[in-house]
C-alpha cells in the first residue's frame, strides 16, 4: 500500500519537474498564441449586432365581430414554422428590393462596383442574420450583424416590418378568393331560387290556384306548421344522424380531433389541451432524465389518466350523441306520421289539385334559404376581410448599437491564454517524450544498473579557482565517500573518470574530485590520459609539453614528468605532445606497468580518459585502472550512449564503480534543488557551531 502510494506520488511529481524543466518553452508557447490572439482580434473587423423582437401569434381578428374566436389549441410547430418563414427567399427578397442591397453592396463587394447578382446578396444577407425564438414564448427575436451599426438596425427593422405585411397580405389573399368563390356560388343559387320561382308562378297559372293570404282555413294552416315541424325534424335528425355516423366510424387521436370540431364540447377541449401539455412536458423531461426517473413516470402516468378521460368522454359522447339521433329520428318518424294523415285529409279534401303547387313551394322555400345563408356567409367575410388584425407585432424595434459584439477582446485573449498553456504544456510533454537523455538517478539505476554516487550541480568550476571555501565542494566530498563504499571499502587506488560522449564534464569532475581528495590529506596524482584533448593542464595554468606520451614512449623518466601544483598533495601529469605516430602508444602492457608505479607511489591516481564512444584509448585504460567512474551529463546525450559505453567498458572487464551525474540544472528540478540547498545549508553551517572534522565529513 505504501509503495503504490509514493509511486503515485513519485509521477505526479515527475509531470511537475517536465512542467519546470520546460517553462520557457511553455511561456514561449503561451505568448506566442497569446500575441497571435491578440493580433488577430485587433485585425478582424468589428462588427455590430441589432435586434428587433416582434410578437407571432396565430391568425386571427383583432374584436370578436359575429361570434367569440375558439383560441386554437398549443401548436409546438407554428414558431418554428414562422422561424423558417422569416429566413425565407421571398421575406429576404423584398427586404433586398426594399434596400436596394444589390447596389449598396455590390460597391462594397462587386467588381468594379457592380450591383451584385440577387443570389449573391441573398447568400450574404442570410450570413448576417439571425433569428432566435425566446424560450416559452411567442416572441422571435431578429438579429443583424454588419460592420456598420446604422445598416444592421435598418436591415433588421426592415426584415420585421416585410414578415409583417407578409403575414396581413398573405390572409387578405386567402379571404379574398373565400369570397370571391362564395360570391360564384351565389349567384347560381341566385339562378336556382328564379327558376324555382317561375316553375311555382307556372304550376299556379296551370291549375288556376290563387294565392292564399288571408282567410286560410286551419287544416291548411296546420298543414303547412306540420310540413315545417317534418323539414326541420328532418333536418336535425340528418345533421345528428351525421355526427353519429362520422364519430362511429373514427378511433383513436382521428376521433378525439373530429370530435373537438363537431360536438365543441368545452370539457372535452379542456381534457384534450392538458394532454397535450403533459405529452410536451414528458417529451422535455425525456431528454434531460430516463425512463425511470420519478419527474418521468409521473408524467407517463398523468398523461394515461388523461388519455383514459378522454376516451371515456368520447365513448359516452358517442352514447349520447346515439341517443339524441334516436330521440330525433322518432320525433321526425312522428311527425311524418302526422303529415301524412293531414295530407291525406287535405288530399281528400282538394284531390290533386294542389300536390305539384306545393312541391314547387317547398323546393322555392329551400332555395331561398340557402341564397339567404351564401348572402350572409358573403357579407360577413368582407366584414372580416376590414376587420384590423395583429397576427404580428413589433415589440422592440431595433436601435444603432454603440459597441460591436465581435470580435471580443477580453474572451480571445482569456481563451488565447488557456490554448497558449495548454499547447505549450502539450509541446513540453511531447519534447519530453522525445527526450531519451539521462534526468534523474531513476533514469541511471533503470537503465544502466549502475548506482549513482555523485549529483553534480551546474555552473561548476575547478575548485582551484572557486577556493577551499566553495559550497560545491561538498557534492565531491559526497562523491569520494561514496566511490570508497562502492570499491568495496578500500582506499586508494588507480581509476579513471570518462563519459560515454564530448563534453560531459569528465575532466572538471576529475580535477575537483582529485583537489577535495588533497585537501582532505590523500597523496593525489592527476593523469592527463587525453592525448587528443587534453585541458587538466589549462586547469593547473601548468605547460603540456612533456608528459604521459614521453612517459610511454621512454623520453622521459615518470619523476621528471610528474609536476607539482599550488595544492599541497596534489601532483599532476601532463598528457604531452601527441606524436603523429600514436598507433600502440597507450598499449596494454605500458600502461599495466605505469599504473602499477604510479599507485605505488601515491594513494589515488586518476586517469582523465577520453570519451568511450570512438575512441579505443578509453578502453584500454579502464581495463588496466582499479575502477572506473562513468560521468553522465544532464539531459545531455540520449540514454542510448551511455548504455553502450556501459557495455564496452563490461566486455574490456573494466570495474565500473558507478555514474556521477553532472551539470544538474538545480533550479528546474525540485528534488535536485532540496538535494543541493541541503549540501548548502550543511556546508554554511554557523560558525559557533562544532566544526566538521576531516573523518566526519568522509563518513558522510
Amino acid at each position: 500500500m505504501d509503495d503504490t502510494q509514493q509511486d503515485n506520488s513519485l509521477h505526479f511529481l515527475d509531470y511537475w519537474r517536465v512542467i519546470r524543466s520546460r517553462k520557457e518553452i511553455i511561456l514561449a508557447v503561451a505568448l506566442l498564441v497569446v500575441l497571435t490572439g491578440a493580433g488577430v482580434t485587433f485585425i478582424l473587423p468589428r462588427i455590430f449586432m441589432a435586434e428587433a423582437v416582434i410578437k407571432v401569434q396565430e391568425d386571427g381578428t383583432d374584436i370578436d365581430v359575429f361570434q367569440r374566436q375558439v383560441m386554437p389549441g398549443y401548436n409546438p410547430f407554428f414558431l418554428r414554422t414562422q422561424y423558417e418563414t422569416i429566413r425565407s427567399k421571398p421575406i429576404l427578397y423584398e427586404v433586398i428590393r426594399n434596400l436596394n442591397l444589390n447596389e449598396e453592396w455590390g460597391k462594397e463587394l462587386g467588381e468594379d462596383g457592380k450591383p451584385l447578382r440577387k443570389e449573391q446578396t441573398l447568400q450574404v444577407l442570410k450570413n448576417s442574420i439571425s433569428v432566435e425564438q425566446f424560450r416559452d414564448t411567442s416572441l422571435i427575436a431578429i438579429k443583424a450583424f454588419r460592420e456598420d451599426p446604422i445598416e444592421s438596425a435598418r436591415i433588421a427593422n426592415e426584415i420585421a416590418q416585410v414578415y409583417k405585411d407578409y403575414r396581413l397580405s398573405m390572409k387578405r389573399r386567402e379571404i379574398k378568393r373565400a369570397i370571391d368563390a362564395l360570391k360564384n356560388e351565389l349567384q347560381k343559387q341566385q339562378d336556382k331560387v328564379e327558376d324555382a320561382e317561375n316553375a311555382m308562378e307556372q304550376i299556379r297559372k296551370d291549375l288556376g290556384i290563387s294565392m292564399v293570404t288571408k282567410g286560410i282555413r286551419a287544416d291548411k294552416v296546420r298543414l303547412q306548421q306540420l310540413e315545417a315541424d317534418r323539414i326541420a325534424a328532418r333536418v336535425d335528425m340528418l345533421v345528428r344522424k351525421a355526427r353519429v355516423d362520422q364519430l362511429s366510424e373514427l378511433q383513436g387521436d382521428e376521433l378525439m380531433n373530429a370530435a373537438l370540431y363537431i360536438v365543441n364540447d368545452p370539457m372535452l377541449v379542456s381534457t384534450r389541451q392538458r394532454l397535450m401539455d403533459v405529452s410536451v412536458q414528458l417529451e422535455l423531461v425525456l431528454e434531460s432524465y430516463g425512463e425511470n426517473h420519478p419527474e418521468v413516470r409521473r408524467l407517463v402516468a398523468s398523461k394515461k389518466e388523461l388519455e383514459s378521460q378522454l376516451y371515456d368522454a368520447l365513448e359516452g359522447l358517442k352514447k349520447g350523441l346515439r341517443a339524441d339521433y334516436e330521440v330525433a329520428q322518432e320525433k321526425y318518424e312522428t311527425l311524418e306520421m302526422e303529415l301524412n294523415a293531414a295530407r291525406s285529409m287535405d288530399i281528400d279534401a282538394e284531390g290533386e289539385r294542389f300536390l305539384p303547387f306545393e312541391k314547387a313551394e317547398r323546393t322555392l322555400m329551400v332555395q331561398r334559404s340557402i341564397l339567404d345563408a351564401l348572402r350572409a356567409r358573403v357579407a360577413q367575410e368582407g366584414i372580416e376581410l376590414e376587420v384590423p388584425r395583429t397576427p404580428v407585432e413589433i415589440i422592440d424595434p431595433a436601435e444603432p448599437p454603440l459597441r460591436p459584439v465581435s470580435p471580443k477582446l477580453y474572451l480571445n485573449i482569456v481563451i488565447s491564454v488557456i490554448l497558449g498553456l495548454v499547447a505549450g504544456i502539450g509541446l513540453a510533454y511531447f519534447i519530453e517524450y522525445l527526450d531519451t537523455s539521462v534526468k534523474t538517478v531513476d533514469d541511471v539505476e533503470r537503465h544502466l544498473g549502475l548506482p549513482v554516487l555523485g549529483v553534480i550541480p551546474q555552473k561548476v568550476r575547478p575548485l582551484i579557482e572557486e577556493g577551499p571555501g566553495s559550497p560545491h565542494a561538498e557534492a565531491y566530498r559526497v562523491l569520494r565517500t561514496n566511490m570508497q563504499f562502492a570499491n568495496q571499502g578500500v582506499t586508494g587506488g588507480a581509476y579513471a573518470v570518462l563519459s560515454g560522449g564530448v563534453g560531459e564534464g569528465k575532466s572538471t569532475t576529475l580535477f575537483n574530485l582529485a583537489y577535495v581528495c588533497a585537501q582532505l590529506g590523500d597523496k593525489v596524482l592527476i593523469v592527463d590520459s587525453d592525448l587528443r584533448r587534453p585541458v587538466q593542464h589549462t586547469m593547473l595554468n601548468m605547460s603540456n609539453r612533456f608528459g604521459l606520451t614521453n612517459v610511454l614512449m621512454r623520453d622521459v623518466p615518470i619523476e621528471e614528468s610528474i609536476k607539482a601544483t599550488s595544492v599541497p598533495n596534489l601532483h599532476f601529469l601532463p598528457s604531452g605532445k601527441l606524436p603523429r605516430s600514436s598507433l600502440g602508444l597507450l598499449d596494454s602492457q605500458k600502461m599495466r606497468e605505469l599504473v602499477k608505479s604510479l599507485k605505488a607511489r601515491y594513494d589515488y591516481v586518476y586517469f582523465d580518459s577520453p570519451p568511450v564512444m570512438g575512441v579505443s584509448d578509453a578502453s584500454i585504460l579502464a581495463s588496466e585502472v582499479d575502477a572506473v567512474l562513468l560521468v553522465v551529463q544532464y539531459r545531455k546525450y540520449p540514454r542510448l550512449i551511455s548504455a553502450r559505453a556501459k557495455r564496452i567498458l563490461d566486455n574490456v572487464g573494466a570495474n565500473v564503480i558507478g555514474v556521477v551525474l553532472n551539470n544538474i540544472n538545480i533550479m528546474r528540478d525540485d528534488y535536485y534543488y532540496y538535494y543541493h540547498s541541503y549540501y548548502s545549508h550543511y556546508y554554511n553551517a554557523p560558525e559557533d557551531n562544532e566544526p566538521i572534522g576531516r573523518n566526519e565529513t568522509s563518513d558522510t
